[in-house]
Protein backbone atom coordinates (compact mmCIF):
# COMPACT_ATOMS: atom_id res chain seq x y z
CA UNK A 1 0.00 0.00 0.00
CA UNK A 2 1.97 3.00 -1.35
CA UNK A 3 0.90 6.18 -2.70
CA UNK A 4 2.40 9.29 -3.80
CA UNK A 5 0.83 11.62 -1.59
CA UNK A 6 -0.03 10.27 2.19
CA UNK A 7 -1.91 13.12 4.09
CA UNK A 8 -2.62 12.49 7.97
CA UNK A 9 -5.72 14.04 9.13
CA UNK A 10 -8.83 14.73 7.26
CA UNK A 11 -10.16 17.81 8.75
CA UNK A 12 -9.77 21.86 7.43
CA UNK A 13 -6.32 21.12 6.85
CA UNK A 14 -6.17 18.27 5.30
CA UNK A 15 -9.20 18.02 3.02
CA UNK A 16 -8.47 21.66 1.97
CA UNK A 17 -4.97 20.60 1.02
CA UNK A 18 -5.55 17.14 -1.09
CA UNK A 19 -8.42 19.61 -2.68
CA UNK A 20 -6.07 22.20 -3.88
CA UNK A 21 -2.84 19.65 -4.97
CA UNK A 22 -5.99 18.08 -6.88
CA UNK A 23 -6.81 21.52 -8.82
CA UNK A 24 -2.94 21.86 -10.02
CA UNK A 25 -2.27 18.36 -10.63
CA UNK A 26 -5.04 15.77 -11.39
CA UNK A 27 -2.85 13.56 -11.84
CA UNK A 28 -1.53 13.21 -8.40
CA UNK A 29 -1.75 9.93 -6.17
CA UNK A 30 -3.51 11.03 -2.94
CA UNK A 31 -4.51 9.21 -0.11
CA UNK A 32 -5.93 10.90 3.33
CA UNK A 33 -5.53 8.67 6.34
CA UNK A 34 -8.10 9.80 8.84
CA UNK A 35 -10.87 7.75 10.81
CA UNK A 36 -13.53 10.05 11.32
CA UNK A 37 -17.05 9.65 9.66
CA UNK A 38 -18.17 13.52 10.23
CA UNK A 39 -16.53 16.49 9.58
CA UNK A 40 -17.46 19.70 11.79
CA UNK A 41 -16.90 22.96 11.27
CA UNK A 42 -15.35 23.46 14.32
CA UNK A 43 -15.76 27.73 14.49
CA UNK A 44 -19.23 27.60 14.88
CA UNK A 45 -19.27 25.26 17.91
CA UNK A 46 -19.04 28.81 20.28
CA UNK A 47 -22.44 29.69 18.19
CA UNK A 48 -23.96 26.46 19.24
CA UNK A 49 -23.63 27.16 22.52
CA UNK A 50 -24.74 30.71 22.81
CA UNK A 51 -28.07 29.68 20.93
CA UNK A 52 -27.18 31.39 17.95
CA UNK A 53 -26.71 28.02 15.44
CA UNK A 54 -27.93 24.80 14.85
CA UNK A 55 -25.17 21.87 15.57
CA UNK A 56 -26.85 20.38 12.68
CA UNK A 57 -25.66 23.06 10.46
CA UNK A 58 -22.03 22.39 11.71
CA UNK A 59 -21.43 18.88 10.09
CA UNK A 60 -21.31 16.86 6.99
CA UNK A 61 -20.86 13.45 6.39
CA UNK A 62 -16.84 13.00 6.13
CA UNK A 63 -17.35 11.11 2.43
CA UNK A 64 -19.17 13.68 1.05
CA UNK A 65 -15.93 16.27 1.83
CA UNK A 66 -13.18 13.93 0.42
CA UNK A 67 -11.73 15.44 -2.73
CA UNK A 68 -12.65 13.73 -5.89
CA UNK A 69 -10.09 11.47 -7.00
CA UNK A 70 -8.36 10.76 -3.72
CA UNK A 71 -8.39 7.74 -1.68
CA UNK A 72 -9.91 7.77 2.00
CA UNK A 73 -8.25 5.36 4.08
CA UNK A 74 -10.63 4.95 7.29
CA UNK A 75 -8.08 4.13 9.92
CA UNK A 76 -6.34 5.94 13.04
CA UNK A 77 -2.55 6.26 12.39
CA UNK A 78 -0.39 5.42 14.83
CA UNK A 79 3.06 5.45 14.20
CA UNK A 80 5.66 6.75 11.71
CA UNK A 81 8.70 5.81 10.27
CA UNK A 82 10.07 8.44 8.27
CA UNK A 83 13.77 7.06 7.77
CA UNK A 84 11.54 4.39 5.31
CA UNK A 85 8.80 6.79 4.39
CA UNK A 86 5.94 4.89 6.18
CA UNK A 87 3.16 5.06 8.31
CA UNK A 88 2.08 2.53 11.01
CA UNK A 89 -1.89 2.33 10.83
CA UNK A 90 -4.05 1.03 14.40
CA UNK A 91 -4.93 -2.37 12.48
CA UNK A 92 -1.25 -3.01 11.61
CA UNK A 93 -1.36 -2.20 7.92
CA UNK A 94 1.57 -0.29 6.65
CA UNK A 95 1.16 2.63 4.38
CA UNK A 96 3.98 4.16 2.43
CA UNK A 97 4.54 7.36 0.90
CA UNK A 98 6.65 9.94 -1.37
CA UNK A 99 5.71 12.98 0.39
CA UNK A 100 3.86 13.60 3.51
CA UNK A 101 1.46 15.60 5.09
CA UNK A 102 0.99 15.82 8.61
CA UNK A 103 -2.28 17.70 9.87
CA UNK A 104 -4.38 15.54 12.70
CA UNK A 105 -5.43 18.65 14.48
CA UNK A 106 -4.80 18.74 18.75
CA UNK A 107 -6.22 16.50 21.38
CA UNK A 108 -8.28 17.54 24.16
CA UNK A 109 -7.00 16.17 27.58
CA UNK A 110 -10.07 16.20 29.22
CA UNK A 111 -8.14 14.16 31.91
CA UNK A 112 -5.59 16.49 32.81
CA UNK A 113 -8.81 18.35 34.96
CA UNK A 114 -9.29 15.63 37.79
CA UNK A 115 -13.16 14.85 37.92
CA UNK A 116 -13.97 16.31 34.44
CA UNK A 117 -14.73 12.95 32.88
CA UNK A 118 -17.27 12.15 35.05
CA UNK A 119 -19.31 15.54 35.03
CA UNK A 120 -19.06 17.21 31.77
CA UNK A 121 -22.46 17.45 30.28
CA UNK A 122 -24.28 17.41 33.48
CA UNK A 123 -24.41 19.42 36.55
CA UNK A 124 -24.37 22.44 34.56
CA UNK A 125 -20.66 21.41 33.84
CA UNK A 126 -20.35 22.38 30.02
CA UNK A 127 -17.76 22.87 27.05
CA UNK A 128 -17.51 24.06 23.25
CA UNK A 129 -15.30 22.40 22.51
CA UNK A 130 -17.23 19.13 20.87
CA UNK A 131 -20.48 18.75 19.53
CA UNK A 132 -21.97 16.56 22.13
CA UNK A 133 -21.31 19.16 24.87
CA UNK A 134 -21.99 22.17 22.91
CA UNK A 135 -25.62 21.71 22.38
CA UNK A 136 -25.53 20.98 26.83
CA UNK A 137 -24.18 24.80 27.15
CA UNK A 138 -26.95 26.45 25.77
CA UNK A 139 -28.93 24.58 27.85
CA UNK A 140 -26.94 25.24 30.62
CA UNK A 141 -27.32 29.33 29.62
CA UNK A 142 -30.69 29.32 29.06
CA UNK A 143 -31.81 27.86 32.17
CA UNK A 144 -29.55 29.74 34.27
CA UNK A 145 -31.60 31.36 36.78
CA UNK A 146 -28.85 33.81 38.86
CA UNK A 147 -26.11 32.80 40.71
CA UNK A 148 -22.21 32.36 39.52
CA UNK A 149 -20.93 31.31 36.01
CA UNK A 150 -17.78 30.33 35.31
CA UNK A 151 -15.45 30.36 32.45
CA UNK A 152 -11.96 29.10 32.32
CA UNK A 153 -9.11 28.82 30.02
CA UNK A 154 -6.00 26.19 30.77
CA UNK A 155 -2.42 26.80 29.40
CA UNK A 156 -1.80 28.04 26.02
CA UNK A 157 -1.13 26.60 22.98
CA UNK A 158 -5.27 25.64 22.39
CA UNK A 159 -6.97 26.24 19.16
CA UNK A 160 -8.89 29.44 19.00
CA UNK A 161 -7.77 31.17 22.42
CA UNK A 162 -10.60 33.72 22.18
CA UNK A 163 -13.05 31.20 22.49
CA UNK A 164 -13.40 30.66 26.19
CA UNK A 165 -14.19 34.03 26.44
CA UNK A 166 -16.56 34.11 23.39
CA UNK A 167 -19.15 32.22 25.34
CA UNK A 168 -18.67 34.02 28.24
CA UNK A 169 -19.63 36.90 26.46
CA UNK A 170 -22.37 35.53 24.49
CA UNK A 171 -23.88 34.26 27.92
CA UNK A 172 -23.27 37.29 29.68
CA UNK A 173 -25.43 39.18 26.75
CA UNK A 174 -28.22 36.55 26.62
CA UNK A 175 -28.32 37.27 31.11
CA UNK A 176 -28.51 40.96 30.51
CA UNK A 177 -31.28 40.82 27.93
CA UNK A 178 -33.15 38.49 29.90
CA UNK A 179 -32.48 40.43 33.44
CA UNK A 180 -30.98 37.29 34.83
CA UNK A 181 -28.26 38.65 38.38
CA UNK A 182 -25.20 36.76 37.38
CA UNK A 183 -21.71 36.58 39.01
CA UNK A 184 -19.42 36.41 36.37
CA UNK A 185 -16.18 34.89 36.62
CA UNK A 186 -13.21 34.47 34.12
CA UNK A 187 -10.35 32.01 35.11
CA UNK A 188 -7.17 32.33 32.75
CA UNK A 189 -4.01 30.01 33.06
CA UNK A 190 -2.32 33.06 30.56
CA UNK A 191 -1.18 36.30 32.34
CA UNK A 192 -3.49 38.40 30.73
CA UNK A 193 -6.54 38.09 28.38
CA UNK A 194 -5.14 38.31 24.75
CA UNK A 195 -2.13 37.65 23.75
CA UNK A 196 -2.05 40.68 21.19
CA UNK A 197 -2.27 44.34 23.87
CA UNK A 198 -4.45 46.31 20.78
CA UNK A 199 -7.17 43.28 21.66
CA UNK A 200 -6.35 42.61 25.18
CA UNK A 201 -7.21 46.20 26.01
CA UNK A 202 -10.50 46.61 23.98
CA UNK A 203 -11.27 43.00 25.05
CA UNK A 204 -10.58 44.30 29.05
CA UNK A 205 -13.05 47.02 28.75
CA UNK A 206 -15.68 44.80 26.78
CA UNK A 207 -15.23 42.04 30.06
CA UNK A 208 -15.68 45.09 32.53
CA UNK A 209 -18.95 46.74 30.92
CA UNK A 210 -20.51 42.67 31.21
CA UNK A 211 -18.95 42.72 35.14
CA UNK A 212 -17.08 40.08 34.68
CA UNK A 213 -14.16 39.37 37.07
CA UNK A 214 -10.93 38.67 35.32
CA UNK A 215 -8.67 36.04 37.20
CA UNK A 216 -5.28 35.97 35.69
CA UNK A 217 -2.50 32.92 36.10
CA UNK A 218 -5.41 30.87 37.22
CA UNK A 219 -5.64 27.26 36.23
CA UNK A 220 -8.36 24.71 36.71
CA UNK A 221 -7.26 21.44 37.97
CA UNK A 222 -10.14 19.68 39.43
CA UNK A 223 -13.91 19.86 39.37
CA UNK A 224 -16.65 18.02 41.24
CA UNK A 225 -20.03 18.86 39.50
CA UNK A 226 -22.59 17.05 42.28
CA UNK A 227 -20.93 19.75 45.24
CA UNK A 228 -20.67 22.83 42.33
CA UNK A 229 -17.18 23.17 43.09
CA UNK A 230 -14.07 24.27 41.20
CA UNK A 231 -10.40 24.04 41.87
CA UNK A 232 -7.89 26.53 40.48
CA UNK A 233 -4.04 26.91 41.02
CA UNK A 234 -3.01 30.40 41.38
CA UNK A 235 0.31 31.85 40.70
CA UNK A 236 0.91 35.25 42.37
CA UNK A 237 3.32 37.84 40.97
CA UNK A 238 6.37 35.78 43.01
CA UNK A 239 6.04 32.30 41.49
CA UNK A 240 4.10 31.40 44.54
CA UNK A 241 1.36 28.62 43.76
CA UNK A 242 -2.03 28.04 45.78
CA UNK A 243 -4.95 26.81 45.30
CA UNK A 244 -8.43 28.16 45.41
CA UNK A 245 -12.03 26.44 45.53
CA UNK A 246 -15.14 28.51 43.53
CA UNK A 247 -18.31 27.35 44.11
CA UNK A 248 -20.54 27.63 40.75
CA UNK A 249 -24.22 27.67 39.23
CA UNK A 250 -22.54 26.84 35.97
CA UNK A 251 -18.90 26.70 34.37
CA UNK A 252 -17.93 26.48 31.30
CA UNK A 253 -14.77 24.50 30.82
CA UNK A 254 -11.82 24.94 28.14
CA UNK A 255 -10.01 21.38 28.50
CA UNK A 256 -6.14 21.31 28.31
CA UNK A 257 -4.75 20.93 24.99
CA UNK A 258 -1.56 19.36 23.23
CA UNK A 259 -0.53 17.25 20.19
CA UNK A 260 -2.18 14.04 20.06
CA UNK A 261 0.30 11.18 21.73
CA UNK A 262 0.69 9.53 18.05
CA UNK A 263 2.23 12.68 17.29
CA UNK A 264 4.23 13.43 20.40
CA UNK A 265 5.70 9.94 20.52
CA UNK A 266 6.90 9.80 16.91
CA UNK A 267 10.51 11.10 15.46
CA UNK A 268 8.64 14.24 13.45
CA UNK A 269 8.06 15.59 16.94
CA UNK A 270 9.50 18.45 18.47
CA UNK A 271 10.53 18.31 22.61
CA UNK A 272 7.49 20.40 23.16
CA UNK A 273 5.71 17.05 21.29
CA UNK A 274 4.01 19.34 18.36
CA UNK A 275 5.43 18.33 14.85
CA UNK A 276 8.76 20.24 13.91
CA UNK A 277 8.42 22.35 10.88
CA UNK A 278 9.90 25.82 9.72
CA UNK A 279 7.58 28.73 10.39
CA UNK A 280 7.91 30.06 7.09
CA UNK A 281 8.11 26.65 4.42
CA UNK A 282 5.75 24.90 6.72
CA UNK A 283 8.48 22.15 5.77
CA UNK A 284 9.52 19.42 8.48
CA UNK A 285 13.38 20.42 10.06
CA UNK A 286 15.00 17.36 9.89
CA UNK A 287 12.48 15.51 7.10
CA UNK A 288 11.88 17.66 3.74
CA UNK A 289 9.67 15.32 2.50
CA UNK A 290 7.45 15.83 4.76
CA UNK A 291 4.97 18.73 5.05
CA UNK A 292 3.09 20.05 8.75
CA UNK A 293 -0.19 22.11 8.97
CA UNK A 294 -2.84 23.46 11.10
CA UNK A 295 -3.54 22.84 14.53
CA UNK A 296 -0.33 20.27 15.16
CA UNK A 297 2.82 22.49 14.21
CA UNK A 298 5.55 24.34 16.39
CA UNK A 299 4.52 27.16 14.67
CA UNK A 300 3.73 30.27 16.76
CA UNK A 301 0.37 31.33 15.39
CA UNK A 302 -3.16 31.33 16.84
CA UNK A 303 -4.93 28.16 15.81
CA UNK A 304 -7.26 29.06 13.75
CA UNK A 305 -9.69 28.33 10.65
CA UNK A 306 -7.89 31.30 8.98
CA UNK A 307 -4.36 30.30 9.76
CA UNK A 308 -5.03 27.11 7.90
CA UNK A 309 -6.77 28.62 5.23
CA UNK A 310 -3.62 30.97 4.08
CA UNK A 311 -1.18 27.73 5.34
CA UNK A 312 -2.79 25.60 2.84
CA UNK A 313 -1.33 27.29 -0.54
CA UNK A 314 1.76 27.51 1.20
CA UNK A 315 2.26 23.98 1.84
CA UNK A 316 0.70 23.08 -1.73
CA UNK A 317 3.33 25.86 -3.73
CA UNK A 318 6.22 24.29 -1.84
CA UNK A 319 5.41 20.40 -2.17
CA UNK A 320 4.74 20.80 -5.67
CA UNK A 321 7.91 22.68 -6.05
CA UNK A 322 9.81 19.71 -4.07
CA UNK A 323 8.49 17.28 -6.31
CA UNK A 324 9.38 18.66 -9.35
CA UNK A 325 12.89 18.85 -8.01
CA UNK A 326 13.22 22.04 -6.46
CA UNK A 327 12.43 24.35 -3.89
CA UNK A 328 9.45 26.41 -3.17
CA UNK A 329 9.48 29.94 -2.22
CA UNK A 330 6.12 30.16 -0.66
CA UNK A 331 5.88 31.58 2.83
CA UNK A 332 3.76 31.58 5.54
CA UNK A 333 3.80 34.69 7.78
CA UNK A 334 1.23 33.41 11.05
CA UNK A 335 -1.54 35.32 9.66
CA UNK A 336 -4.31 33.98 11.93
CA UNK A 337 -7.73 35.72 12.88
CA UNK A 338 -10.20 34.92 16.16
CA UNK A 339 -13.77 36.56 14.79
CA UNK A 340 -14.37 37.04 19.06
CA UNK A 341 -18.42 37.43 19.94
CA UNK A 342 -19.00 40.15 22.22
CA UNK A 343 -23.03 39.51 22.14
CA UNK A 344 -25.29 38.26 19.87
CA UNK A 345 -25.25 40.72 16.90
CA UNK A 346 -21.62 41.80 16.99
CA UNK A 347 -17.65 40.46 16.72
CA UNK A 348 -14.45 41.95 17.58
CA UNK A 349 -12.68 40.38 14.54
CA UNK A 350 -9.08 40.27 15.67
CA UNK A 351 -6.52 39.96 13.32
CA UNK A 352 -2.64 39.31 13.26
CA UNK A 353 0.38 37.45 12.61
CA UNK A 354 3.39 36.48 13.61
CA UNK A 355 4.91 38.60 16.57
CA UNK A 356 1.20 39.71 17.67
CA UNK A 357 1.70 42.06 14.62
CA UNK A 358 -2.16 43.57 14.12
CA UNK A 359 -2.74 43.02 10.12
CA UNK A 360 -6.52 43.83 9.39
CA UNK A 361 -8.46 43.03 6.34
CA UNK A 362 -10.58 45.85 6.45
CA UNK A 363 -9.83 49.39 6.56
CA UNK A 364 -11.50 50.29 10.29
CA UNK A 365 -10.35 50.25 13.54
CA UNK A 366 -9.73 46.50 14.58
CA UNK A 367 -10.54 47.39 18.12
CA UNK A 368 -13.66 48.05 17.61
CA UNK A 369 -16.39 45.42 18.19
CA UNK A 370 -18.86 45.44 14.83
CA UNK A 371 -22.17 44.06 13.55
CA UNK A 372 -20.84 43.81 10.17
CA UNK A 373 -18.53 41.14 11.54
CA UNK A 374 -21.11 39.44 12.97
CA UNK A 375 -22.56 38.45 9.32
CA UNK A 376 -19.32 37.69 8.21
CA UNK A 377 -19.08 35.26 11.50
CA UNK A 378 -21.97 33.64 10.94
CA UNK A 379 -23.17 33.53 7.65
CA UNK A 380 -20.09 34.19 5.39
CA UNK A 381 -17.49 32.50 6.77
CA UNK A 382 -19.33 29.32 6.76
CA UNK A 383 -19.45 29.40 2.73
CA UNK A 384 -16.16 30.46 3.00
CA UNK A 385 -14.92 26.78 4.36
CA UNK A 386 -16.98 24.63 2.83
CA UNK A 387 -17.50 26.07 -0.53
CA UNK A 388 -14.46 27.61 -1.07
CA UNK A 389 -11.40 26.60 1.49
CA UNK A 390 -12.53 22.57 0.99
CA UNK A 391 -12.79 22.53 -2.54
CA UNK A 392 -9.35 23.23 -3.04
CA UNK A 393 -9.87 27.35 -4.11
CA UNK A 394 -7.76 30.03 -3.08
CA UNK A 395 -8.88 32.73 -1.47
CA UNK A 396 -6.40 35.69 -0.10
CA UNK A 397 -6.90 37.46 2.62
CA UNK A 398 -5.53 40.96 1.73
CA UNK A 399 -4.57 41.42 5.64
CA UNK A 400 -1.83 44.42 6.15
CA UNK A 401 -0.13 45.43 9.07
CA UNK A 402 -0.93 48.93 10.52
CA UNK A 403 1.50 51.29 12.16
CA UNK A 404 3.41 50.26 15.12
CA UNK A 405 1.38 53.24 16.92
CA UNK A 406 -1.70 52.14 16.38
CA UNK A 407 -0.96 48.57 18.08
CA UNK A 408 -0.52 49.85 21.10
Amino acid sequence: MKHQIVIVGGGAAGISTAAMLKKKDKSLDIAIIDPSETHYYQPAFTLVGGGCYSLAATEKREADCIPEGVQWIKEAAQSFNPENNSIALQTGDVIEYDYLVVCPGLQLDWDKVQGLQETIGQNEVCSNYLPQYAGYTWECVKNFKGGKALFTQPPMPIKCAGAPQKIMYLAADYFKKKKISAELDFNTATPGIFGVPLFAKALSVIAGQYGAKLNYNSNLVAIDGPAKQATFEVEDDNGNKSQVTKQFDMIHVTPPQSAPDFIKNSPLAADSGWLDVDQSSLQHTRFDNVFGLGDVTTTPNAKTAAAVKIQVPVVVGNLLAKIKGGSGSASYDGYGACPLTTANGKVLLAEFSYGGQVTPSFPMDPSKERRFYWFLKKYFFPFLYWKILLKGYQFPVPHKPIAQKEQN
